[in-house]
């Protein structure tokens, strides 16, 4: 590799949209930190509020680094890898601490479970169908389905914080979680109908 093609690989890494990217990745552990401290350690409540502002803030870079990637034209195979991932990590960490909290429980695991569960199995399918060279684009149902999602894990994160401002800011959160759940096995079942196309067509060849 010469001197030219690393230098455009460092300046893309480090284009703003990644930074942003980077930056939800970072604020993983701090969210995730805020509501152990609360919940598990006992910590004022307020550290949900800390948990809620950052939460957002990582929430809008989702949508602000596909943003400025499109209109600077600084779309790469790095950004386009690591944005999904980071996604991911958010959710799944999120979800996780709020069944360690309590603030999931009983019947509202299940769609925790099923949100989980569809993001290893489009992980899987995004490996496989990239090994073909196949690109399945995010759908428009899909980007809702990371709406919804994101807001009712705000909602969740707020917990018992939010309940005594406004109460039922729970009961919303586990409401707007089930509703992503059923949002994520029908886009799940796009992805995987999708998967099983192109593989019966690689059997056939």
């Amino acid at each position: 590799m010469n001197i030219a093609t690393t230098r455009g690989t460092t300046s893309r890494a480090m284009s703003l949209p990644n930074i942003l990217t980077y930056g939800r990745i970072a604020a993983i552990p701090v969210v995730v930190g805020c509501i152990y401290a609360q919940s598990i350690m006992d910590y004022p409540l307020w550290l949900r509020w800390v948990a809620v502002a950052i939460f957002i803030g990582a929430a809008v870079t989702d949508y602000l680094d596909g943003y400025y990637a499109r209109i600077w034209n600084q779309q790469s195979a790095f950004g386009r890898m690591l944005d999904p991932i980071a996604d991911k990590l958010l959710v799944a960490s999120c979800l996780l601490m709020l069944a360690a909290d309590g603030i999931i429980h009983g019947w509202s695991l299940w769609a925790a479970i099923v949100i989980l569960c569809r993001e290893i199995l489009v992980s899987g399918l995004r490996e496989y169908l990239a090994a073909l060279r196949v690109s399945v684009p995010v759908t428009k149902l899909a980007k809702w389905k990371t709406t919804v999602q994101l807001v009712a894990i705000g909602f969740l994160l707020a917990g018992p914080a939010g309940d005594e401002v406004v109460p039922m800011v729970s009961l919303i959160g586990l409401v707007l979680l089930w509703a992503s759940a059923i949002l994520t096995m029908y886009t799940g079942y796009d992805y995987f109908r999708a998967g099983i196309h192109h593989l019966i067509k690689e059997d056939e060849g």
